[in-house]
């Protein structure tokens, strides 16, 4: 299988990975930060803080190199605007986490603060619809592979 080949799909699946993560963390998880109470949420928000790194680190990391991979060896089959509108969302995803969600995270740390948390919700949206569209489009991507690859097979 060619490297643009393996490269697409890990991409695909660190980014399918991530769309059904940030969705329960959307739905679910942020929402139910306001029902832990007030004397325990400290210890909550650091131990959430730990262990959310570990399960979302590493395919972040896998999705954001493979993506910037995918522009140096990209498939045949896939087009080069779809390559870098992935790219973007990766950005997106990655300054909306920088820049509003992690500093939200800071400042729960210090107790439950319902403006805060207020605002991690609404703001995860951001990452949620990003990832879901980048969903969307390696997806695509992988179809587009999928079908020249059906199409060379001998019937």
């Amino acid at each position: 299988m060619p490297i643009s080949v393996q490269l697409l799909v890990i991409n695909f699946f660190a980014t399918v990975y991530m769309v059904g993560l940030i969705w329960m963390v959307q739905i679910v998880h942020y929402p139910l930060f306001a029902n832990v109470g007030p004397e325990k949420f400290v210890a909550y928000q650091e131990r959430h803080q730990i262990l959310t790194t570990l399960v979302v680190g590493p395919p972040m990391l896998i999705e954001a190199f493979s993506s910037v991979f995918l522009a140096w060896y990209p498939p045949a089959e896939v087009s080069h605007w779809g390559i870098i509108a992935g790219i973007v969302l990766v950005f997106v995803i990655w300054i909306s986490t920088a820049l509003i969600q992690v500093p939200c995270h800071g400042k729960l740390a210090a107790g439950f603060d319902a403006a805060t948390h207020d605002r991690l919700v609404r703001s995860n949206w951001i990452r949620t619809v990003a990832w879901t569209v980048r969903g969307g489009l390696v997806s695509w991507m992988m179809i587009n592979v999928l079908s020249t690859v059906a199409n060379q097979l001998p019937t």
